[in-house]
């Protein structure tokens, strides 16, 4: 299907000369004079090799047919990450590649988006939030509860954040997927 440059988005895929890429950042340039462009970061799915293209904004490109559907994450082994979709129970593998840095936030039986095209998983979208359990912080200072400052802390998938003062080792917190920062404490 066949989109103007200026509609894609990151994590959107196109199809460049029969190879698939995955678009990193997606930036539409208005310059005071000339002609507006849009500038596409891309990573091709095959290989992995990041390339950069300038296209007018009103250039058509060619977006793949990518099916998004929900997957639950069953668990990783040397051939990858293993999912399973809800509906069928059909089985599919995520390549470490496609999962990347947000393998630290599997866990099994977390529900997932994945894209899939011609049967390939090219991308992951994982839950905005996550609940993980502080594994080791320092303890609370008595009198430093009341400044905004952040204490480091290990988190139960090994994962170091910075949480506030008033929370110790057990408690179960709220973190973003995205940066991997504290939102809250968990409210079970």
């Amino acid at each position: 299907m066949k989109v103007i440059a200026s509609s894609l988005r990151k994590g959107n895929i196109v199809d460049l000369e029969g190879r698939l890429y995955v678009i990193l950042s997606a930036e539409n340039i208005h310059p005071g004079k000339g002609t507006p462009v849009t500038q596409l970061d891309m990573r091709r799915l095959s290989d992995g090799v990041k390339s950069s293209q300038r296209y007018k904004t009103t250039d058509q490109v060619e977006r793949a047919h990518v099916e998004e559907r929900e997957y639950q994450f069953l668990y990783q082994d040397a051939d990858g990450f293993h999912f399973m979709n809800m509906e069928s129970y059909d089985q599919v593998a995520a390549s470490e590649d496609v999962v990347s840095d947000m393998a630290v936030y599997l866990a099994p039986e977390m529900k997932c988006k994945l894209s899939v095209h011609e049967g390939v998983v090219v991308g992951l979208e994982l839950p905005q939030r996550v609940t993980l359990e502080v594994v080791e912080t320092e303890p609370a200072m008595k009198g430093q509860t009341a400044s905004s400052s952040y204490k480091p802390a290990v988190l139960s998938n090994g994962l170091r954040t910075g949480v506030p003062p008033h929370i110790g080792v057990g408690t179960r917190i709220v973190i973003s997927t995205a940066d991997g920062s504290y939102v809250e404490r968990a409210k079970d």
